[in-house]
């Protein structure tokens, strides 16, 4: 049976999450204008995996209308109760790198308690590559959770911002070699004697996927 819009929208308008489930999924079959149409009413859908399904999409289908896109996805921010919505409202706004979200963003990270959900503002904020980023990754550096403090050192290398090396060089030497591998990423993206330097001491690293990252730069 072929996917239409027709078909669907009747799966969208079933009273059976499952099958509105199964509508948001096969959006990805029709003409895009169509399906962003479409998946707006499923983002404050009564189920919840139906709405961070939608949510998830508006990565891709938000590029329709960018500036619409924006109003749903700060409404699912600030007023979806599920920390798993907001995180995958996060994520689709480092994907369409709607910078006029950051001050969103930054409120939510600082009020949920969610590791899920401020890894994913802190991962976002790294697509985004807006400056004025730079206090909360550093003040998410010194996150508790593993995860969350990893994103900030990815994303305060794709910030770029040279005041980040000084904060990712202690990193090089934690004992946690999966940080020590994502300093070598963000470390080789600084123009910067002392990045080039850590890198060096990177290249030696007893880990063999950290010291091969650095080798990798180093060789460029």
């Amino acid at each position: 049976m072929s996917v239409t819009p027709e078909s669907v929208q009747e799966l969208l308008s079933s009273e059976d999450f499952g099958h509105r489930l199964s509508g948001v999924n096969q959006l990805r079959q029709i003409e895009p204008s169509i399906a962003f149409d479409l998946i707006q009413p499923l983002v404050v859908d009564r189920n919840v995996r139906v709405r961070y399904a939608a949510v998830s999409q508006l990565s891709s289908l938000g590029r329709q209308n960018p500036s619409t896109a924006l109003e749903i996805l700060r409404r699912a921010l600030t007023e979806d109760p599920e920390p798993d919505v907001q995180a995958a409202a996060a994520d689709s706004i480092g994907a369409l790198k709607l910078t006029e979200a950051f001050n969103d963003l930054q409120q939510l990270y600082h009020r949920s308690s969610e590791w899920l959900v401020q890894f994913s503002v802190i991962a976002a904020l790294g697509e985004l590559g807006d400056p004025q980023s730079f206090d909360l990754l550093q003040t998410a550096l010194q996150s508790e959770n593993e995860l969350v403090k990893t994103a900030a050192i990815g994303s305060l290398g794709e910030l770029g911002d040279d005041r980040a090396v000084n904060l990712l060089l202690p990193y090089i030497s934690d004992s946690d070699w999966q940080i020590r591998y994502r300093v070598a990423q963000a470390l080789s993206r600084f123009n910067h004697p002392e990045a080039r330097s850590a890198l060096g001491r990177l290249a030696q690293d007893e880990m063999q996927a950290v010291a091969q990252e650095a080798q990798s730069y180093l060789a460029k």
